[in-house]
């Protein structure tokens, strides 16, 4: 985590009262590289609101599938894996775990294997379809009251969230960013395959790039961590007190 990443994460949830006691959803969608899981974290923590990952529960199946010996190209047997399942995650936005079936695997799904694997998982209909209805059942759980992120939340998994927005940067802006995640630990080419491949896979079932009508984009290629969380939350206030997007 970085300087601009704790100065957020520290920050009293000033906002919590915005929408007390009714539906507030907020969906973020975005491609890779862009910053929306830790933003999307800080977010949740300043408007006092649950946390959803769904690119974890992507991971978590793709390991899942692979720890088992299963052919990933094989589509029913990845649909019925996804059925079967057991996903446990955090929604809390201070903490992060993933189990599967018992297991924790909140390290395991971030190494390269599995960032090279998931787009084979997440490009497979039948089980996006299952995890995008878990998705919905825990949004439901938590009284619509989450801010979730992903690549296909604000079409397909929460259409109807009270804030629906892009968070976007430069190809450069992402490539780099990913490379400071990772430690300097990928070339370039491993980290084109990350970001900019898996981009192109996932795009072939979900356009996450493009804003749909009544969808806001923030850019944030020119903007640091805490300047990129204050304009996420300004458009999420402009979005509730119902300001078309610009």
């Amino acid at each position: 985590m970085n300087k601009f990443e704790e100065a957020a994460q520290g920050a009293e949830p000033v906002d919590a009262q915005l929408r007390q006691g009714k539906s507030f959803v907020v969906a973020v969608d975005g491609p890779s590289g862009s910053g929306k899981s830790s933003v999307s974290k800080a977010v949740a923590k300043r408007l006092g609101l649950a946390f959803l990952d769904t690119g974890a529960m992507y991971r978590g199946l793709t390991w899942h599938c692979l720890n088992a010996g299963f052919d990933l190209n094989n589509a029913a047997m990845v649909e019925a894996a996804a059925r079967t399942i057991k996903l446990e995650q955090s929604m809390e936005p201070e903490s992060e775990f993933v189990r599967v079936n018992g297991v924790n695997v909140t390290t395991a799904i971030r190494e390269p294997e599995i960032s090279a694997s998931v787009s084979t998982v997440a490009t497979n209909l039948g089980a996006r379809a299952e995890l995008v209805r878990r998705q919905q059942a825990i949004i439901a759980e938590y009284n619509h009251r989450i801010v979730v992120e992903g690549r296909d939340i604000t079409t397909v998994v929460a259409p109807g969230a009270e804030a629906r927005l892009i968070l976007t940067a430069s190809e450069e802006a992402r490539l780099r960013r990913r490379g400071l995640q990772l430690g300097g630990t990928q070339t370039a080419e491993q980290l084109a395959e990350q970001v900019l491949a898996r981009d192109a896979k996932d795009s072939s079932v979900v356009d996450f790039q493009r804003a749909a009508d009544g969808v806001y984009t923030v850019d944030s290629s020119e903007l640091d961590f805490v300047q990129t969380v204050e304009a996420v939350i300004a458009v999420i206030r402009q979005a509730i007190n119902a300001d078309p997007p610009a």
